[in-house]
């Protein structure tokens, strides 16, 4: 079975085994009919992927790894905060009749700022350091700048990644305060995974672990019941990914450099509601 199966099962039995409602707050969640959405929550989970092993894919559930791909290069590689550069249509209820969504994400990825060898986007700020300075321990982002939040259309909930490299090998942390679980977390798994795979290739390293760090890892009340059913789909080895060899610039992937190879997965034939 895949490793990404146990640990979302794992995730998911505690968060609705073991969780906080918060049904008793008022929360800012609201479903389309104007429903309070509620969830069940757990507080700091930490998993690790070891990316030498397999790919976090999970296959109780399928996950369209393109359009992962696109949208984390939507936001690291074009460095956009409109959806008109996006294929996918995950962000269009938080874009403006322009398609923006603020200052948010690929925007605060694109703003240079001055270091001692000169100015830089903290993307580039981050494939300069893994190819000139990579004993540093300062090779990270944030875009959780608090003075653009009141501009954003959401907070950042993916906000910040800290690499990390151990002899020829990428490691990195990704840091996020909020987690839905059923619409987002192996998006995100998925997302990181591969950067830390098109880094390491372009640095002339390997990619080692991803570390997934959750501040809030929270079921909705309308999804307890697809996550419920997801959880008894059954398992299957994870497939083998690989990124186009050739290609040794990060500004060069595109969402068909990547490829998974035998990946079997139960489709999920339920429509899944989302707060907004």
């Amino acid at each position: 079975m895949s490793r990404a199966d146990e640990i979302f099962i794992a995730n998911c039995r505690q968060i609705l085994d073991h969780g906080y409602w918060d049904t008793e707050l008022e929360v800012r969640p609201k479903w389309e009919d104007g429903t309070p959405a509620h969830t069940v929550k757990s507080f700091g989970i930490v998993n690790r992927y070891n990316l030498q092993e397999e790919f976090p894919i999970l296959t109780i559930r399928r996950t369209f790894l393109r359009s992962c791909v696109d949208e984390l290069l939507w936001i690291w590689q074009k460095k956009s905060n409109n959806i008109h550069d996006l294929h996918s249509h995950v962000w269009d209820e938080w874009a403006d009749e322009n398609g923006s969504i603020g200052k948010a994400y690929g925007y605060q990825m694109g703003i240079k700022h001055q270091y001692r060898e000169g100015m830089f986007d903290q993307v580039d700020r981050v494939l300069f350091d893994l190819k000139h300075n990579p004993a540093s321990r300062r090779i990270m982002t944030n875009i959780y700048n608090f003075q653009d939040l009141h501009e954003m259309a959401l907070y950042p909930c993916a906000y910040s990644m800290t690499f990390n490299v151990s002899g020829n090998t990428l490691n990195a942390i990704l840091h996020q305060r909020s987690q839905d679980m059923l619409a987002a977390n192996n998006w995100n798994v998925t997302q990181y995974a591969t950067l830390v795979h098109m880094f390491a290739q372009v640095s002339g390293l390997q990619a080692g672990e991803l570390v997934h760090v959750i501040a809030d890892a929270h079921i909705y009340d309308r999804h307890i019941p697809i996550v419920e059913k997801i959880l008894t789909n059954p398992q299957y080895a994870a497939p083998k990914f690989t990124l186009d060899p050739t290609i040794t610039d990060f500004y060069a992937f595109d969402r068909g450099s990547v490829k998974l190879e035998n990946y079997q997965y139960t489709d999920l034939t339920e429509e899944i509601p989302m707060a907004v």
